[in-house]
């Protein structure tokens, strides 16, 4: 479980039970953690990754986002589409769909990510709204917010961005 590294969580903020670890305990910026257990990706029943080498980035307010190696992932079910997006922390991103879908991506890398990120350069994330994510056996929830692409599981207490009356935060 991640450690609270000294920051104050805001009143606001839910009482982690045991187990669980709060958002409001991440760093900023974000920071890389090793994911403890099974990551499992799937599109249906076709399996897209698996690892349990996997990688999360946790930021203050966000559930994690989970990275596998690109040796865990079936790249030949995926297309690489044209979107872009830049992360402040990260970098820029690129986006994947899905082979036989091309019109919505369902996942994300950092081919080239900032320095402090390198550990995850050309790793592949998901969208747990998109394609179905589980951790540990347990169905990953999606965060909030349609842009965002945290995924949320009983591990994590909130409230965290993205969800309606956060775009404040």
């Amino acid at each position: 479980m991640w450690k609270h590294r000294g920051q104050r969580r805001p009143d606001f903020a839910e009482t982690p039970g045991p187990e669980q670890e709060s958002v409001w305990d991440y760093p900023r910026p974000p920071e890389l953690d090793r994911v403890q257990g099974l990551v499992e990706v799937f599109d249906g029943d076709t399996l897209l990754g698996r690892s349990q080498e996997a990688l999360r980035v946790l930021e203050t307010a966000s559930p994690p986002t989970v990275y596998l190696p690109p040796m865990a992932v079936e790249r030949d079910r995926l297309v690489s589409v044209r979107q872009a997006s830049f992360c402040e922390w990260k970098g820029a991103a690129s986006y994947w769909a899905l082979a036989r879908s091309p019109e919505q991506a369902v996942g994300w890398s950092y081919p080239e990510p900032s320095p402090r990120f390198l550990d995850i350069a050309g790793w592949f994330s998901f969208y747990p709204s998109r394609v179905r994510c589980f951790l540990d056996g347990e169905r990953v929830r999606p965060q909030g917010g349609g842009f965002y692409g945290g995924w949320v599981t009983d591990r994590i207490a909130g409230p965290w961005k993205g969800d309606a009356g956060t775009g404040g935060w």
